[in-house]
């Protein structure tokens, strides 16, 4: 399982519309996309979560697509680690 992140994304996008441009390339396996508690638009990004094989396929693609009157940027989501300071 990979997570993506998905910025700049249109204040206007639903679950279903970022969902809906993911599932072309996979099982959209979780989507979390925060939204400003008091308009209820997106804020801007989302996490998507998929198969690894799926998830580099959506990424190489939808980098940089024009969706909504935006340019997506898709990444990566790296693993933060708990903490401060080396680990031992």
């Amino acid at each position: 399982m990979k997570t993506l992140f998905v910025g700049n994304i249109a204040p206007g996008a639903t679950e279903n519309d970022i969902k809906d441009l993911f599932s072309a390339y996979g099982t959209v396996r979780k989507l979390e996309m925060p939204r400003d508690i008091f308009t209820g638009k997106c804020k801007g990004f989302a996490f998507v979560d998929m198969e690894g094989h799926e998830a580099r396929a959506a990424s190489a693609v939808l980098d940089g697509k024009f969706f909504m009157n935006n340019n997506l940027k898709v990444r990566d989501e790296k693993p933060k680690l708990k903490g401060k300071g080396r680990r031992r």
